[in-house]
């Protein structure tokens, strides 16, 4: 499923990223912009694993 890439373009552009201006991500590509969405919000990927420390052997 690919994301609608302006509302994406929007939302950063309408609150960017700590170190980018607006300019910045209107310049963007479509996959620069992907990339960016992904990295920003990879720690929700792994949201469910949450309470889980570490890697215990059995």
């Amino acid at each position: 499923m690919k994301p609608n890439i302006e509302e994406l373009r929007k939302k950063y552009m309408d609150n960017p990223p700590e170190g980018m201006t607006s300019k910045d991500i209107r310049r963007m590509s479509e996959e620069e912009l992907l990339d960016m969405d992904y990295f920003l919000n990879e720690d929700d990927l792994f949201a469910d694993e949450a309470g889980v420390e570490g890697f215990y052997i059995f």
